[in-house]
């Protein structure tokens, strides 16, 4: 029995570590970056490069929500819903924290440079952002935004990586106006979880500034504006009407239909934030990805 110990203490630890990234929230933004990678012809990633890519996402990605918690423990620990993160409820400690920032922060920077050297130029623009906007809680209501720029480099993200040259950005730039309004859009869904709290503690955000009714029609125009961005970003995929390939225009129509259902759906279960946040997001995600791949066969293949 003794032998068996170690290695339950390390699953746990590593349940721990993947809690305290929520690890699951990575299907939010794998889908917006493999859009942009296919977001226009000829993504010349060698298998290298689609490791270094995926590399450079994940460090990203974990170094952004371990910077999040570990600037967030003290107002973590006053909200009923958070204490039982794992800083402030004592899962796991404040150095332990420390060393996955600085880990997945070096993972990501080599990972650029890797890539080459413009990338290691344009790396500090997201850690800024992931940085800056755990603090915009503190001092105004459009905190929300802050995640939707971090969500909106997604697609950015991989169009650059597969796409050196940065030729016709136009599809990527659309993709990532879709992805800052509808990120924005249900971050003030999930703000109601926390309204009580935010205003006791004297946190700012959409729900506290305007009340729930107001913030949630805030969230319903922004999904509005998403779906408009959407659409032109397919527009931009498939580079103009005709198109030969009408069965996957057709597809991708429909796929475009079931995105804007389940922002509609988002909307309406907004009583229900586990469902609408962390279930029909993800779908959304892939629904966006599919809905690439779809246009981008239509208009002509795929390279």
């Amino acid at each position: 029995m003794s032998s068996a110990s170690p290695a339950i203490s390390s699953t746990d630890k590593l349940r721990t570590y993947a809690s305290f990234v929520r690890f699951e929230h990575t299907l939010f933004s794998l889908p917006l970056i493999l859009a942009g990678i296919f977001s226009v012809p000829g993504p010349h990633l060698t298998l290298a490069r689609w490791v270094l890519t995926a590399l450079a996402a994940v460090g990203a990605r974990t170094a952004a929500m371990s910077l999040n918690r570990v600037i967030d423990r003290r107002i973590d620990a006053r909200n009923p819903r958070t204490r039982v993160r794992e800083l402030p409820a004592g899962k796991m400690r404040f150095a332990e924290a420390i060393a996955l920032l600085v880990g997945s922060t070096v993972v990501y920077l080599l990972a650029c440079a890797a890539l080459g050297p413009w990338y290691v130029k344009v790396a500090l623009v997201p850690l800024a952002v992931f940085t800056i906007y755990p603090y915009l809680k503190r001092f105004t209501p459009l905190c929300h935004v802050g995640v939707g720029v971090g969500l909106a480099l997604a697609p950015l993200a991989g169009y650059a990586a597969a796409h050196p040259d940065l030729a016709d950005p136009w599809p990527a730039l659309a993709l990532a106006a879709f992805a800052l309004c509808w990120v924005t859009g249900f971050d003030i869904i999930y703000a109601t979880l926390d309204e009580e709290s935010d205003r006791a503690n004297g946190i700012h955000s959409m729900v506290v500034w305007l009340g729930r009714d107001r913030a949630l029609r805030v969230s319903w125009a922004l999904h509005l504006v998403s779906a408009a961005a959407l659409a032109y970003a397919v527009y931009r995929v498939l580079g103009g009407l005709p198109v030969p390939g009408m069965m996957w225009l057709a597809i991708a129509g429909v796929l475009f239909a079931a995105t804007l259902v389940l922002l509609y759906l988002e909307q309406r279960w907004a009583e229900d934030v586990n469902l609408a946040f962390f279930k029909t997001n993800v779908w959304v995600g892939f629904l966006v990805f599919a809905m690439v791949l779809a246009a981008r066969l239509a208009s002509g293949g795929l390279l």
